[in-house]
């Protein structure tokens, strides 16, 4: 068994060329929860749904978010009617003595429907209401995302970091903010002084994701910051991975990022926005895959290749520089 932590586009590129090497029965993949939102009451995991989408084959790879060719009747409703209403498109936080009221699993992460400053088509929807119902119902997290992979055809065993809410707040000049509002609806502005993990401190993992750490890990090139970091933030997840082979890919090749945010984000919590920031970052990792352009000298074993992930061959090669370098290191 091998276990894959995933967030944003870095791992589930990694992971869509990845079945020839980790075969998908005999894979785990942890999706980051820290970007998760409750929009419009509908409990949304975006980094889960991609995994979720990729695996159950109808993932936009082009965007790497949402269902391929989705319609967006409801969405784009919604936008117009806010318009004639005169409403401000937001995004739109509820009041803050609403952020910690209802289901727990939203702290700190409450969005207005209105005007619906997130793009989710209508079979993307679908998955959001079936999960909030679930959860309504009394569902864990981890048990409305199995349902759902159930329900995609799923091989891969896809489990959300935690079932506590961690919500990752970037610090600006203007305040803190959602990084749903930081990223998607500001586009990534303005200036990022700090990253929160809000309520990183009293969640936990739960115990299959405790159990699914216990095989060798693959940290794919996701970013450091937003897409692992909430997951390192809880004691026990990061002490887990001192304690099993764990490989990680560079999602920069020197001080160059792949792509996002990644550089913006490191550099604002303290670490070099380079290869060699994201090693320090990951104290626990056993070895690395590296861009064989990547002029960095780590003091853990290196495998190179070219870590471009285009297209799915790309993905393959990447995935068996990863198995090498597990290898090598007793994974």
């Amino acid at each position: 068994m091998t276990t894959f932590l995933a967030g944003g586009t870095g791992t589930p590129k990694l992971l869509a060329g990845a079945d020839a090497v980790f075969p998908p029965g005999e894979t785990t993949v942890i999706g980051n929860t820290g970007d998760d939102v409750e929009l419009g009451g509908m409990l949304v995991s975006p980094d889960v749904d991609t995994v979720l989408f990729l695996d159950g084959g109808v993932l936009d790879r082009e965007t790497w978010w949402g269902v391929d060719g989705d319609e967006d009747t409801t969405h784009a409703e919604l936008r117009r009617l806010a318009e004639r209403a005169g409403l401000d498109a937001g995004p739109r936080y509820l009041p803050e003595k609403r952020q910690t009221a209802g289901r727990d699993v939203a702290r700190w992460r409450r969005f207005s429907g209105v005007a619906e400053f997130m793009f989710i088509g209508d079979r993307d929807r679908a998955v959001h209401l079936t999960r909030t119902g679930l959860v309504d119902e009394g569902y864990t997290l981890t048990e409305a995302t199995r349902t759902l992979a159930d329900a995609f055809g799923l091989e891969r065993d896809l489990l959300p970091m935690s079932d506590d809410p961690v919500a990752t707040m970037v610090h600006t000049p203007d305040g803190p903010m959602h990084f749903q509002e930081w990223w998607v609806g500001r586009g990534g502005d303005p200036e990022v002084v700090d990253v929160e993990f809000r309520g990183a401190d009293g969640a936990r993992p739960t115990d299959a994701v405790l159990d699914a750490l216990s095989a060798p890990v693959v940290v794919g090139p996701s970013n450091p910051v937003t897409s692992v970091g909430p997951m390192l933030a809880m004691e026990a997840f990061e002490r887990a991975l001192h304690g099993t082979p764990v490989v990680a890919v560079s999602p920069f090749v020197g001080d160059r990022v792949f792509s996002g945010p990644a550089a913006e984000l490191m550099a604002a919590v303290g670490y070099d926005p380079s290869t060699a920031g994201v090693a320090e970052a990951y104290p626990f990792a056993d070895a690395f895959v590296l861009d064989e352009a990547d002029p960095t000298d780590l003091d853990r074993p290196v495998v190179r290749t070219d870590t471009t992930l285009s297209t799915d061959a790309d993905a393959a090669r990447v995935a068996r520089a990863a198995r090498e370098a597990l290898e090598a290191v007793g994974g």
